[in-house]
């Protein structure tokens, strides 16, 4: 089985950076010519100065909080967005808060994830995240299929169901919460349905109790966990090792001090402010509100 999604995850950390940072000045000039959003953000910002993590710091953090007041300033997406025409899909989050997606293969770069996950081509996978208004669903689902995976979009509830359906098409894979999987494999000892067939599980959105992990390890259900967001899609993502989360390749992560922009030592609890590359939807340190550390 091949250790690596790709070669980008075989880099050195050091050689990573040097690109990640190369990058960075043509995203922001991207994003400032683009989204008149960022233009008015970063109206002072010379996108040829940013080359570093100290001179990226200088730069206002802009965070989820903000977005339903930025996007009833400008519909739908608060300006933030360098392309409208393009996109595929638009999601709605309570708040309300609009969240796009675009056409592109695995938009929201989870296929990452779940080959971390063991999902590989030819697995075929119940997906419980919702379909409807929120994009959890479509997220898994875009890089499932990117993977080859087989998807049955289950979404959520109905749980007697779920149990029948994974048990019926011999599913090998889930997608979902931690605690609808526990929902679903109780159910099916219940109904005595043969669901040996599943053997790997990826969930997020919700704590994962490592007693529900070990309990699925017991029945042969290997279990990993990912972290994404409806606005920035793939963050990190867990791999066997366990050791954390692994980030993502394609953005800059920052631990700031919680209500400033300010970096804090690595080991140390702050705010999630993430830089992305989408070229839809370039978000620039964007203030997630989650609460994390560098290991």
């Amino acid at each position: 089985m091949p250790q690596y999604y790709d070669s980008l995850e075989a880099r050195d950390p050091e050689e990573r950076e040097r690109l990640l940072m190369a990058a960075l000045p043509g995203q922001i000039a991207h994003a400032k010519r683009k989204a008149p959003g960022w233009a008015r953000i970063l109206a002072d910002v010379d996108p040829a100065g940013v080359t570093s993590r100290a001179t990226l710091a200088k730069l206002p953090v802009t965070r989820k909080s903000d977005l339903a007041k930025l996007q009833r300033a400008e519909r739908p997406f608060g300006g933030l967005n360098a392309t409208l025409a393009q996109l595929g899909k638009v999601f709605v989050s309570p708040g309300p808060i609009y969240e796009p997606e675009g056409r592109g293969r695995d938009w929201w770069r989870t296929a990452r994830a779940l080959f971390a996950a063991g999902f590989r081509p030819g697995d075929l996978a119940i997906n419980t995240f919702a379909y409807h208004f929120t994009p959890a669903g479509s997220m898994l689902e875009s890089g499932a299929l990117a993977l080859g995976c087989t998807v049955v979009p289950t979404g959520t509830g109905q749980t007697e169901m779920q149990a029948a359906t994974l048990a019926d098409l011999q599913a090998s894979a889930y997608i979902g919460t931690p605690s609808f999987l526990k929902l679903i494999v109780e159910k099916a000892d219940e109904l005595k349905a043969d669901i040996r067939s599943l053997k790997k599980a990826a969930v997020g959105a919700e704590y994962l109790p490592p007693a529900l992990r070990a309990a699925c390890a017991q029945r042969g259900i290997r279990v990993l966990q990912s972290y994404a967001s409806a606005d920035l899609g793939l963050i990190a993502y867990e791999s066997d090792a366990l050791e954390g989360m692994i980030l993502d390749e394609a953005l800059i992560l920052e631990i700031v001090r919680p209500g400033t922009g300010d970096p804090v030592p690595d080991g140390e609890i702050g705010e999630v402010v993430v830089t992305s590359f989408n070229p839809d939807y370039p978000l620039m340190r964007f203030g997630t509100g989650d609460l994390s550390a560098i290991l």
